[in-house]
């Protein structure tokens, strides 16, 4: 009887190790990306046929939120995610201690100002009240482009992570309400007008440039990027998931999907 048992422990030790190193070859092969459903989710799955062919499965993962794809990054449930813009990512990995980088700049996605009330700026009344979100670079950013518009003034050193108190010049006496991003379509019937970032405003049927009362510039420094774990943007899987997106593939889907601006792929 122990001969019987120490030729099992025997086997046992063999077979581990062959099921440890098919486990690690199929996690190599595997890349697993969480992302908001749309554009980011959507331009992703163009790209699960071609990652095929080069013998990667990509797995895509869907979030509603811009806080937990972060956290599910650097914990490593996730391989990459592609969400952010770079200036959120930095400022995340700045409150959060989180050790993360850009792998690659993909697109952008005009920030825009809309309304269910009033079809022009120059409509909306004094004292109306201004949905923004409320994570701090998007807040900045939505501040910014209501500058930029000449309808408040920042302080000049209020930067891109700007908040309401950074006002100096309010003629207009608005007020503003800062709401978390992914409710903004939803509350924009509350309020006179939103400022929403566009993979929340694509779903809602929301088009910038033909539903924008102000519609951010394609000079915009807010570039949609592949983030990953500090010293995995060089891996060959991370870098085969980057090049796909850099396809005409991708190309092709983006300007027959988001015709009208919504999507601006990075050359």
């Amino acid at each position: 009887m122990k001969k019987f048992f120490a030729v099992v422990l025997a086997v046992a030790a063999l077979i581990v190790p062959v099921f440890a190193s098919g486990a690690s070859e199929t996690a190599d092969n595997v890349i697993k990306v969480g992302a908001t459903p749309d554009p980011h989710a959507a331009i992703l799955s163009q790209i699960v046929d071609q990652l095929a062919a080069e013998g990667y499965t990509l797995e895509i993962v869907e979030f509603t939120d811009y806080v937990t794809p972060n956290e599910a990054l650097a914990s490593g449930e996730l391989d990459a995610n592609y969400f952010q813009h770079l200036p959120y990512l930095e400022s995340a990995c700045a409150e959060r201690g989180y050790d993360l980088v850009s792998a690659a700049g993909i697109h952008i996605e005009p920030l825009a100002l809309y309304s269910e009330k009033y079809s022009s700026i120059s409509e909306i009344p004094d004292g109306a009240t201004f949905g923004i979100p409320n994570d701090p670079t998007n807040e900045g950013r939505a501040l910014l482009l209501l500058q930029t518009a000449g309808l408040i003034k920042l302080a000049d050193d209020a930067g891109l992570e700007a908040v309401p108190a950074d006002i100096v010049e309010n003629p207009h006496n608005f007020k503003f309400t800062e709401i978390e991003a992914a409710s903004l379509p939803r509350i924009l019937p509350d309020v006179d007008a939103a400022v929403i970032n566009g993979n929340y405003a694509i779903p809602a049927g929301l088009i910038a440039t033909r539903d924008g009362l102000i519609v951010e510039g394609a000079e915009s420094p807010y570039v949609n990027v592949v983030a990953v774990r500090a010293g995995d943007e060089n891996s060959p899987k991370i870098q085969a998931l980057v090049n796909a997106l850099f396809s005409d593939t991708v190309k092709e889907y983006v300007a027959e999907r988001y015709p009208n601006g919504e999507v601006i792929l990075v050359d």
